[in-house]
């Protein structure tokens, strides 16, 4: 009985074991299946299309047309230059107080009396106890004052305000000119042996024009001149006033000598040798508003720059209070057809005599004859169709394309036996234009130029012409390229 019980456990558990095998579930991710949208389809092309696009736009360069027109370059014609005399400067010879007799800007002739020196200090206090009458000024005083407050106003700058200083200084000395010619006229009557002065008169050694001011740059050459002259910041102009105490050898006056003057001042080379080309220049003296004409010289200096000297016969006298003017030059600008200097290319061409060549009208083409071999090797001759780029009238030269043509080819004459063997090249300045939808070189003729954009010379035979499309960066170009329009 009891292995019969136990037979009946053993069966009961073998199939609560096969039971809860049945009851076991394998559970599998559910993958949900892949749902192509066409809107997400073609949004993903037109990614990709952009994404290339992009990229080729960055890694290839861009050709830029540009419309031909007529025009002309703004150019600065004010500059500031440095004034050039012959100054010679005169000292003292005998210490005290110098009062000055001559009017600055005055021309006195040798052993004129330009000042006296009075050695004791006592004249100024003795000129005040003496009845001078009533002083009042001339016509010519007046007109003099006149000229200075003139002037003045026409050349006043609120950036440079120490110019006012000046003004003040040169109005004072010349009051006191005019104040002392009145007072040394009672000069002799002071100056007895009672009297205890000891005057000592001061006369002109050549004749000249009379300054009563120093700044150091009175034997200052046009071929001296620098930069650092312009730059000095510390730049000063000594006025000399009478009633001043002096040792012996202190500078006294100055005379210029000479009425031929100039302004010197710095010039960028290209521009300069366009001025050069003028040999006389038109000048507006923007302090005065005077105009006059003055001869051109370009100078390179030792400190390696280009300057410009423009020379002058006359008035100098009217500036003879400046060392530094500012001039505007009056010059007609080149007028043409502007142009960006990017698109500027140089080229090479084969120089072709021109009776090797036949041209057609005035077309810019032309025909050539050239040598060549048949198949079975016998020598021949064949007529090609060429553009004309330029024609040199001094050595009666075609410029003819070096593409077509390769060194060593032999040219034949027309209606002749004459040959000419192709090997001689020189380069041309030119553009490419691009009307046909290709890039075609054209020659220029460059009139003036700056950083940016170039004058070149319209209605030539192989050029531009106003509405002529070209190519802004030559460089993004080559030769015959075709450009989509």
């Amino acid at each position: 009985m009891a292995q019969t019980g136990n037979r009946k456990a053993a069966g009961n558990k073998k199939r609560d074991g096969q039971q809860n095998k049945s009851q076991v579930v394998n559970f599998k991710k559910y993958r949900k299946p892949l749902n192509l949208n066409i809107g997400m389809i073609i949004f993903g092309v037109v990614f990709v299309y952009v994404v290339v696009c992009v990229i080729l736009y960055f890694q290839t360069s861009h050709i830029v047309r540009y419309e031909v027109q007529e025009g002309s370059l703004v150019t600065n014609n004010i500059y500031h230059g440095v004034v050039i005399r012959d100054e010679t400067v005169v000292t003292t010879s005998t210490a005290g107080y110098v009062n000055y007799y001559a009017r600055e800007g005055e021309r006195v002739a040798k052993n004129d009396l330009v000042y006296i020196v009075d050695e004791t200090g006592r004249l100024s206090e003795d000129l005040q106890t003496v009845a001078l009458g009533e002083n009042s000024l001339d016509s010519r005083d007046l007109a003099e004052f006149r000229n200075e407050i003139v002037s003045f106003i026409h050349g006043f700058d609120s950036k440079n305000f120490e110019t006012t200083y000046d003004f003040k200084y040169s109005l004072q000395n010349t009051l006191m000119k005019l104040a002392n010619s009145n007072m040394l006229a009672n000069v002799g009557s002071l100056g007895g042996d009672g009297s205890g002065n000891i005057i000592n008169y001061a006369y002109a050694p050549r004749t000249g024009i009379v300054a009563y001011w120093m700044d150091g740059y009175e034997e200052l050459t046009a071929q001296q001149v620098t930069t650092d002259i312009f730059e000095n910041k510390e730049y000063e102009k000594k006025y000399l006033f009478s009633n001043t105490l002096m040792a012996s050898g202190d500078p006294a006056y100055k005379l210029s000598t000479n009425e031929n003057w100039s302004i010197v001042f710095p010039v960028e080379p290209t521009r300069g040798a366009q001025l050069l080309k003028e040999g006389y220049i038109k000048v507006k003296f923007l302090k005065n508003q005077y105009e006059a004409w003055g001869q051109v010289e370009l100078l390179t200096n030792s400190d390696g720059n280009t300057y410009l000297q423009l020379s002058f016969t006359n008035s100098m006298v009217t500036f003879l209070s400046d060392r530094f003017l500012d001039v505007e030059l009056i010059v007609e600008d080149e007028t043409g057809l502007k142009i960006p200097v990017s698109s500027i290319v140089q080229k090479e061409f084969f120089l072709i005599p021109e009776e090797y060549v036949i041209p057609s009208g005035n077309s810019g083409r032309g025909s050539i004859v050239r040598q060549c071999y048949l198949e079975d090797g016998t020598i021949s001759s064949e007529m090609l169709e060429i553009d004309l780029y330029s024609f040199d009238d001094a050595t009666r030269e075609y410029y003819l394309d070096s593409t077509i043509l390769n060194t060593g080819d032999i040219l034949y004459k027309l209606d002749s036996q004459d040959t000419f063997t192709v090997s001689r090249r020189a380069t041309l300045i030119g553009v490419y234009n691009i009307n046909r939808g290709y890039a075609d070189f054209k020659q220029i003729n460059i009139l003036y130029q700056n950083e940016e954009y170039a004058i070149v010379k319209s209605n030539t035979r192989y050029g531009l012409s106003v509405y002529d499309y070209i190519v802004q960066d030559a460089s993004t170009v080559s030769d015959d390229q075709f450009i989509k329009q």
